[in-house]
Formats: C-alpha cells, structure tokens, sequence
C-alpha cells in the first residue's frame, strides 16, 4: 500500500487529526525555535555585533551560525518535512547533505560576490519550499497533477533558496571585509553544527513519535498543518513586500 492509499484510508475525524498535529508540530517548534527568531531575522544584539566587528573572529562567527540554524524556524520547518518519511540513515544524511550544499554555496557566494535578494521575496520563496515538501510528503503532486517532481533535485534547489535568505540579511549588515572569508566559513560550519543539533533533536522526537500506533492518522494531519504555516510565512512576507513599495 503506497502513502497515498494509506492516507485516504484513514477513518478518524478531520477536526481530530488536526488538533493532534497542531500538538505534536507546536512541541517540536518549541523544542527547536527561539521565540524571537522570524524568519532569517538576526538578533539586534547580533546584528550590531555583525556591523562592529572587525578581523577575523572564528568562534563568535561559529556561534552566530550555530545559533541562527537552530532558531531558525523555516529551516527547521523544511529540514522537518525532508525527513518526515525517511528511515534510513543513509537517505537521511543523502537528503540533509543535499541541502547543506545548497544552503552553504549560496550563503557563501552571496555575500561574497554581494548578490542581495529582495528579502521579502526570497522569504516567501523559502515559505514555497515549506508547502511544498508538505505536499510531497502528503502525495499530493501524485494525486493532483500525476507528477512526482524529483525530491532530490527540489531539495537541493530550496536549498539554494535558503543560502540566498541568508546571504542577503547578512549583505543588509554590511559585514567587514576584514576577514571576510575565514569568518563566513566560520558563520557556515557554526549552521552546520546547529543543523546537526536540530536535526538531532528532530529525529529523537521523530523516533518516539514513529513508535505510537497512531503516527500514519497524525503524520497527514502534522503535514497538512505544515502546508498551513508555510502558506502563511509566504502570505506574511508577500504582504510585507507589497507594504514596502
């Protein structure tokens, strides 16, 4: 029986599935994101710190990038979705390296080559990458259109898409060119080690949670609630767009 079949067999209650993803989805966000974090936001505290800073800093650099990755709510969102179904820990570490490539290349060259993305929209798109990994986890693209889009290929390509998020709030900072390349190399291995935190942390939940006899009825519910917040972090940031001009 494939996901889809399993899903549409399902006999619980609309109004309950959801009630309990909204549960389970609210005590991971709370396990994994910072209440002041939005988005790519940085810190005030940071954000001044980023501006001051002169030479090269490699372990406040490391712990900017280790926290931002771990409050960050829409990477946590989309790492989420991209292990939602994923058992094995050779798909797991495939999946999560396919993102940390995207996510770092662009980060990096996007501050280094200075290419600034309208934050707004490059929020909105990163919103998209949410929706979109909910779909696929829910077999929507299958049942809608009769596609499967190719799950690697879409993940590194978010994956790019988060980097850019990134590199234009950093390039918004005007970061110092006084050791400019050891400190975002520093900034990305800091994302990387709180990517592993999270992704940590999120497969600690996901483990227990796999174990009740209850998880296929709330893992549509979770992804169709996941669809919901990514919708509104895209709706949130396309308003701020359309205020802003």
């Amino acid at each position: 029986m494939n996901l889809f079949s399993l899903f549409a067999s399902l006999h619980s209650p609309l109004g309950m599935q959801l009630r309990k993803g909204v549960i389970y989805l609210t005590f991971i966000l709370i396990s994994l994101s910072s209440t002041e974090a939005l988005a790519h936001a940085v810190a005030q505290g940071d954000k001044g710190y980023i501006q001051e800073i002169t030479g090269t800093n490699i372990i406040s650099f490391m712990y900017l990038g280790a926290k931002h990755m771990v409050t960050g709510y829409d990477h946590i969102l989309f790492l989420f979705g991209v292990i939602f179904f994923l058992y094995k820990m050779k798909d797991i570490a495939l999946y999560v390296s396919l993102f940390a490539l995207g996510h770092s290349s662009t980060m990096l060259l996007g501050v280094y080559f200075n290419i600034g993305i309208n934050s707004y929209i490059i929020d909105a798109i990163i919103g998209l990458s949410v929706v979109y990994k909910a779909m696929d986890n829910v077999g929507a693209f299958q049942r809608w259109f009769g596609i499967q889009p190719n799950t690697k290929a879409a993940t590194l390509i978010f994956g790019f898409c988060h980097g850019f998020g990134l590199s234009s709030k950093i390039i918004e900072y005007d970061i110092s060119p006084d050791g400019l390349i050891p400190n975002l190399l520093a900034f990305n291995i800091g994302v990387e080690i709180g990517q592993l935190i999270a992704l940590g942390t999120i497969l600690i939940v996901m483990g227990y949670w796999r174990r009740q006899p209850s998880f296929v009825r709330q893992a549509y519910s979770i992804n169709i609630t996941m669809m919901s917040l990514g919708f509104m972090l895209m709706g949130y940031q396309l308003t701020g767009y359309v205020v802003a001009q």
